[in-house]
């Protein structure tokens, strides 16, 4: 269409209008909203008069274009030449602020506005809502709402989703029964942004509630609805109905692919996930960094290093040979698949780095088993003055773990409250349990646990508990046994666990006891499956697996390893079968 503009503002220089403000000015929306910002900016400096619809549509047009920064110089400007903004003026550089994250500009800017008395009209209110909540000054988003006369539909799609950002998923939900209850429809852009409170407090049925009403409303085939639908149902742990959805879906964007990609790959089919990657190429979808991070997480989850090689050579080839979060990734696969020189080529090669490098590569060494190399990486970070937060602790934590220092680990636990002013998190205490289980201090362990300032979750305990197996503490085990049983009743791997503890001390009738506490709830061990990627093919395998057509060299092979371990002291630990045919389930 730009062509036909071009011709349109041929006739208009021809015919002598181009001196007109009203033809001059949709000139320049026009040039604006076909993304041809240079012509916008060439007729805006040669026009001999300008006026408030003039600097707002120039204002406007670089907000569009994402050119924040040339948008915040033009409205300074404007005040500079005496130009007074209006409402709509606000309403269109407002999202300029919102992107730059800056909450000194936006309190600046609403301040101005109180006192020229600028009206704060819906749109006005929205965008100020909206920048406090991504500035994470939730009270002065609450106040505005709470001052308002009216309030529309918008509004309050703005606080639902402002909310949800903070990760406050019930007051989200609060503020969308109030609309219901205030008789407001609420549009497609709402009901997108209310699923994933849902997804965030798993309320799998609210979420079914609302995609009834989705359905009866016809606005289930529009792409940001779909893809929150989707990301909703695997949030809440029906990855089946997610990618039913996904796949009734007529229109699919960047954002849709790249949600769908990652909740595969969180939900542990890491295959599903890089196919999923392979279609949305092949479909024409344009790939973003998102894409390329969530591919590489399942080429790390699978672990997959045929697969991520290929990615990075996309990576290489592409647009994001230098992208942060992508290269960040990379890292984090060559480390999971076991190439730990890969990963730190990757790393020392970046020509920017952040936060999330150094915590990708203090992970990387961690998890190696290489505590020296990690903390010497934790002390460059900080040299390069690089702030640790939680994330980098805890990968300092867990390298504690593997290579079992604990007094490092707890020198480091310390120094994260104390000098850092962080405050220690769910996965930080499961960590300080971990290092102490594994050291065999239990009563260490059970007093971290104690002296938590929140409820233990089922990983915490499930680690003491995998820590009492370890070390045969029977008692210590029942008392983490009867909370995992309270809190994660259906997971087998405790039962199974408790059961082989009591069957190392003898203890027959309390394995009977689980046994049938299994059957009354109908908990089902599922088998754990091992794979393995031999030259391009993936080899998997069960216990006591017989299917493998190389098996009978297996076992050779392992009976042999067996008898050396043997020689070198090893005592095997008996492993108590509870497989469902055992027990007549």
């Amino acid at each position: 269409m730009i062509g036909l503009g071009a011709q349109l503002h041929g006739l208009v220089v021809r015919y002598g209008f181009e001196l007109d403000s009203p033809v001059a000015n949709t000139l320049l929306a026009m040039y604006s909203k076909c993304q041809y910002l240079f012509d916008a900016c060439k007729l805006f400096d040669t026009m001999p008069q300008t006026d408030l619809v003039t600097w707002n549509g120039m204002i406007s047009g670089f907000v569009q274009n994402g050119f924040m920064g040339e948008a915040s110089h033009l409205f300074r400007e404007m005040i500079s030449v005496g130009i007074k903004p209006d409402s709509i003026t606000f309403a269109s550089f407002l999202p300029s602020v919102t992107e730059l994250a800056c909450v000194k500009q936006g309190k600046e800017i609403h301040g101005y506005m109180i006192r020229h008395g600028v009206p704060l009209d819906l749109f006005v209110k929205s965008a100020l809502i909206d920048i406090y909540f991504k500035c994470r000054d939730v009270e002065n988003a609450r106040k505005i709402f709470l001052q308002s006369d009216t309030i529309d539909v918008i509004v309050c799609t703005a606080m639902v989703s402002g909310f949800v950002l903070n990760g406050m998923n019930c007051e989200a939900l609060e503020i969308f029964r109030w609309l219901l209850k205030e008789k407001m429809r609420p549009n497609s852009v709402t009901l997108a942004s209310v699923l994933p409170a849902c997804a965030g407090l798993a309320a799998l049925k609210l979420g079914k509630e609302l995609h009834c009403n989705i359905l009866k409303n016809g606005i289930d085939g529009r792409c940001h609805v779909g893809s929150s639908i989707s990301d909703m149902y695997a949030k809440c742990g029906r990855l089946d109905l997610a990618c039913h959805i996904f796949g009734r879906m007529s229109e699919r964007d960047t954002v849709c692919w790249n949600s769908m990609i990652t909740s595969c790959s969180q939900n542990g089919k890491p295959e599903e996930a890089i196919e999923l990657f392979r279609q949305m190429g092949m479909e024409g979808t344009r790939y973003d960094c998102v894409s390329i991070s969530a591919a590489l997480s399942a080429c790390a989850n699978l672990p997959s290093l045929r697969y991520g090689k290929e990615i990075h050579g996309f990576m290489v080839k592409g647009a994001f040979s230098s992208d942060l979060f992508a290269e960040s990734t990379l890292i984090d696969m060559y480390a999971k698949c076991g190439y730990l020189d890969s990963a730190r080529c990757v790393f020392d090669t970046m020509q920017v780095k952040n936060e999330v490098s150094w915590n990708s590569i203090i992970s990387a060494y961690g998890n190696h088993g290489l505590l020296k190399d990690s903390l010497t990486l934790f002390d460059k970070m900080l040299e390069n003055r690089f702030f640790p937060d939680h994330v980098t602790f805890l990968a300092i934590l867990s390298a504690c773990g593997h290579a079992g220092q604990v007094g490092i680990g707890a020198c480091y636990f310390c120094s994260m409250t104390e000098d850092y002013g962080i405050p220690a998190r769910m996965e930080h205490y499961a960590c300080m349990v971990d290092l102490f289980g594994r050291a065999g201090r239990l009563n260490e362990a059970f007093e971290t646990i104690k002296s938590m300032p929140f409820t233990p979750d089922a990983g915490v305990w499930g680690t003491l508990l995998g820590a009492c197996r370890v070390h045969g503490n029977v008692q210590l085990a029942e008392v983490a046994s009867r909370h995992l049983f309270d809190l994660d009743p259906q997971n087998a791997g405790y039962y199974v666990l408790l059961s082989n503890l009591h069957a190392d001390a003898g203890q027959w009738g309390s394995v009977l006891k689980i046994r049938s506490l299994m059957k009354e709830r109908q908990v089902k061990k599922v088998p754990g499956y091992s794979w393995i990627d031999i030259n391009n093919t993936t080899h998997i395998f069960v216990a006591a697996d017989g299917s493998h057509p190389e098996s009978a060299e297996i076992y050779s092979t392992l009976k042999s390893l067996l008898l050396e371990l043997r020689k070198e002291g090893y005592v095997p630990q008996l492993y108590l079968p509870m497989h469902s045919q055992s027990m007549g389930m």
